[in-house]
């Protein structure tokens, strides 16, 4: 019995709490990133380049800062369209999609994430995500669904108090 208890509540504690499995960086790491971007500018071949502005691009999709969070999806749309390869373009939509996760923009994150799997079915890292996308958004429908069963109580009883009154 105290099993079940615990359970439910470890599941309580989870719908309101997240619990996501995707990592986060942090700035020391981004600052790494972002020194190693402008050693490349200053003469790396265009590979060095293009590889240190992904790592860059990782790092900011994957902080708890909002606007870290914002300038990666920035750089990783404005790439998006100059790339050829499946396997780069792959890599820059599921770090979009992350980006997108971590705005809660979750279903451009969940259409970005089925584009990935479109290129590679079975990409683990992509599945993972794209059920913790499929849970956030069904976890924001129960939690609207219970703001409007609780407003909707509300009113009822505030009617039933009215009409009691009388």
């Amino acid at each position: 019995m105290e099993q079940m208890f615990d359970k439910f509540f470890d599941s309580i504690a989870n719908l309101f709490g997240g619990g996501d499995s995707i990592p986060w960086c942090d700035r020391d790491v981004i600052h790494g990133c972002e020194k190693e971007v402008a050693e490349a500018n200053k003469g790396d071949s265009d590979e060095q380049k293009s590889e240190s502005i992904m790592r860059l691009s990782w790092a900011l999709v994957h902080s708890k800062q909002p606007e870290d969070v914002q300038r990666g999806i920035a750089m990783l749309e404005a790439s998006l369209a100059n790339t050829s390869s499946p396997l780069h373009q792959r890599e820059k939509l599921y770090l979009l999609a992350v980006g997108y996760y971590r705005t809660a923009e979750y279903s451009n994150s969940r259409h970005l994430v089925e584009q990935c799997l479109e290129i590679a079915p079975d990409w683990r890292q992509a599945l993972t995500l794209k059920k913790t996308v499929e849970d956030q958004i069904a976890k924001d429908g129960l939690i609207g669904i219970g703001i409007t069963a609780s407003a909707v109580g509300l009113i009822a009883a505030g009617i039933v108090a009215a009409l009691v009154r009388r």
